[in-house]
């Protein structure tokens, strides 16, 4: 289980904000060139939310790959799918703690060949209906870095307003 009934909801109501999901669209050019960069033939995006990621890159031309959405507050997506290329953008500091390790380890078992995930260090402007911040952990990139450790290899990692991003890429087999 990588999300809890009660906080499922209240990303259901999140949602519902025209701008909540939005950071995927300043990412877009980065992904397309990752893409590029690997042969990518497709795409998962995980934590997809509105599909901005899909509808921006299509924008800017680039639509030759399959693209398989993910997010719980959308079931209609269905599961997450393996996939050359996986985007996890604005998404993991989101994540509730208890589930954090089950969704890391999704997101391992999906990732063919790399991964390019955001996250975000510190408060989101948004709070939950609950009163709590939306971003769920608050923690820099030293606590997140052993975490993606135990799932992934570091290709790159890039400090960004307010966070950071990273490519990863799975542990070799030898």
């Amino acid at each position: 289980m990588t999300i809890s009934a009660e906080y499922l909801e209240q990303q259901k109501q999140l949602h519902q904000n025209p701008n909540y999901g939005v950071a995927s669209l300043q990412y877009a050019p980065l992904v397309i060139e990752l893409a590029d960069q690997i042969g990518a033939k497709s795409i998962s995006d995980y934590g997809a939310g509105k599909c901005n990621l899909q509808k921006k890159m299509n924008e800017l031309g680039q639509s030759e790959f399959q693209y398989y959405p993910y997010d719980p507050a959308f079931p209609e997506y269905g599961d997450p799918k393996e996939a050359d290329l996986v985007c996890c953008i604005d998404v993991l500091e989101h994540i509730e703690p208890l589930y954090l390790e089950a969704v890391l380890k999704d997101l391992e078992g999906i990732t063919s060949k790399i991964g390019f995930f955001t996250i975000h260090t510190g408060p989101a402007v948004k709070h939950l209906s609950d009163g709590r911040n939306a971003h769920l952990i608050q923690r820099p990139a030293s606590w997140w870095l052993p975490q993606l450790c135990e799932h992934f290899e570091i290709a790159q990692l890039q400090r960004s307003p307010g966070g950071f991003w990273i490519v990863v890429e799975p542990h070799s087999s030898s």
